[in-house]
């Protein structure tokens, strides 16, 4: 595909026509100069869709370790030894001052996260209930706690919680080599049903598992399939202990260039670009936004620091963009 022609997909995107799988396939597989011209299409796919606002989100690890799912990546997995922080749910209050902390860094979402399979105990639901009252109304509140059953969430959408999170990781045909202690099923039909009970979903995964680039593909239209609302693209940052200690980082062009793809199959949706960032990008962090994301996580993430708020806050300055409110 020329130059010509990635502008024009772009322009046909603009005006409501859909990019197919060989396409995008087509644009994956792009090198050299045509992967900057990507980019910029990208750019403009994001421009016209979500002009030059900024979302920022921020997360709070509520309940780390001891997780029963053998998740290769996850540094908080019972199979692994990570030496990760083990802890229990922590206080509504604590959480709620994480919030409040949030707020003050511009965030206009938070998400709890919550290590294990799913939050079971009635102890448990009670204290989750009590934080999302806590936090209050001025920002979007999230949850990010597994595989849960329908009765759980519909409780914490009466406490107030507007959006539920829930990642696939992978592409469906790679899921196997990722994770073998639950079905993506199981995640494909948590995601469905948050969004049966009217939740806003924040679904997407990480890249640099070990995945080719069709299957990145393959991942994106299973969310286009899904029609969530939100995108989280987390790149490996390879954790010692787990299985994939000792795995080569996605190169910071290559991570671009699968944020515009992103883009090119989900141009309205919101592309929050979180976890790995500052490994992967390094010295190119600014151009996720020039790549087609609209998005990023301010803050810490659930084991490893992220990148100063202040820093983050004057880069999206510098490039002429804004923070979006709630």
């Amino acid at each position: 595909m020329n130059s010509k022609e990635i502008f024009e997909l772009a322009e046909k995107i603009i005006s409501g026509e859909e990019v197919g799988y060989k396409a995008a396939c087509d644009l994956i597989r792009l090198e050299g100069s045509r992967v900057y011209d990507l980019l910029a299409a990208a750019n403009r796919i994001r421009e016209h869709f979500k002009g030059n606002k900024v979302s920022l989100c921020s997360i709070v690890n509520a309940k780390s370790g001891r997780c029963p799912e053998d998740c290769s990546f996850c540094g908080q997995s019972a199979f692994y030894n990570t030496n990760a922080t083990e802890y229990g749910l922590i206080e509504p209050e604590v959480i709620a001052d994480a919030a409040e902390k949030a707020k003050g860094m511009k965030s206009r979402e938070f998400s709890i996260v919550t290590s294990g399979t799913r939050v079971e105990s009635e102890k448990e639901l009670e204290q989750l209930c009590q934080a999302l009252q806590k936090i209050g109304s001025d920002m979007e509140r999230c949850a990010s706690l597994g595989i849960m059953e329908r009765d759980s969430l519909l409780r914490l959408k009466e406490a107030g919680l507007e959006s539920y999170h829930h990642n696939l990781e992978t592409a469906r045909s790679f899921f196997p080599n990722i994770c073998t202690t639950h079905d993506y099923e199981e995640d494909v039909n948590t995601v469905r049903m948050a969004k049966e009970l009217g939740f806003k979903t924040c679904c997407g995964g990480i890249l640099g598992l070990g995945e080719s680039l069709e299957q990145r593909v393959e991942m994106a239209f299973t969310l286009k399939d899904l029609d969530v609302d939100s995108i989280p693209m987390n790149f490996l940052n390879p954790i010692k202990g787990t299985k994939m200690e000792g795995m080569k980082t996605v190169q910071p062009l290559d991570g671009l260039k699968t944020i515009a793809i992103y883009r090119f199959i989900l141009p309205k949706k919101n592309i929050i670009v979180s976890g790995g960032r500052e490994v992967t990008f390094r010295d190119l962090q600014s151009m996720i936004f020039m790549a087609g994301a609209n998005g990023t996580l301010i803050g810490n993430y659930l084991l490893t620091k992220g990148r100063k708020p202040d820093e983050l806050l004057q880069m999206i300055e510098d490039l002429g963009l804004e923070v979006e409110n709630y």
